[in-house]
């Protein structure tokens, strides 16, 4: 049973509360390897999304929120299959609510049968939780409030991916050629590096903003 405190409930009365199978030692003796490994990209894909970046183990489905919280999400936007926890998360967090983990035991090996597929759910929701993200960016920092953080992250988005016809170029020519054009790769070298730290830019500045949600 998940060990919900005085604070937790204090919590509660603000927001939301969700369980966390990966606290305990045994998450990784317990959980099915393939499922361990798959939730955890999940989970730091969405602390991404969400801008909750204290919290882990979003696949969870134990979970309590307030009603303050609950009438605030609009419940016909929300995505209505397994990603249906990361789209929450991603909507409390633009209405700056709190969100805390309670620690869970996890249990398996009891004669359940999961017919979730990895490998057709994490492409699928990583789709999902890069738009959720859009959305989050939009909504959060731009229309309620205005951050820079955005034009790190879009300066960072358009960096890496011009990095990567700039990458497969300087390969071609290497293999062609037998040599590597400078002009390539330097400009190859100046957008991984100046786009990377644009990208760490914007998730530090996104997690110190969101610091007192935790």
């Amino acid at each position: 049973m998940p060990q919900i405190t005085a604070a937790d409930w204090k919590v509660l009365e603000k927001a939301f509360l969700k369980g966390n199978r990966l606290f305990t030692g045994e998450a990784w003796k317990l959980i099915p390897k393939v499922r361990y490994l798959g939730n955890s990209a999940l989970s730091m894909l969405t602390k991404i999304a969400s801008g909750y970046w204290h919290v882990a183990d979003s696949q969870t489905g134990y979970a309590a929120i307030s009603l303050p919280a609950l009438k605030l999400i609009n419940w016909d936007q929300i995505y209505p299959r397994y990603g249906v926890r990361n789209d929450i998360l991603v909507r409390l967090n633009v209405y700056d609510l709190r969100v805390r983990d309670v620690p869970v035991r996890p249990i398996y090996g009891i004669g359940e049968k999961s017919g979730m597929k990895l490998w057709k759910v994490v492409p699928s929701l990583s789709w999902l939780l890069f738009k959720l993200f859009l959305w989050r960016m939009k909504e959060k920092y731009v229309i309620r409030d205005f951050h820079p953080l955005v034009f790190f992250y879009g300066l960072a988005l358009t960096l890496l991916v011009a990095a990567v016809p700039l990458t497969v170029r300087m390969l071609w020519a290497w293999g062609a050629r037998g040599t590597i054009p400078s002009i390539n790769a330097l400009a190859c070298f100046f957008a991984i590096i100046a786009g990377l730290q644009s990208l760490f830019f914007a998730m530090w500045f996104d997690m110190e903003h969101n610091r007192a949600l935790k």
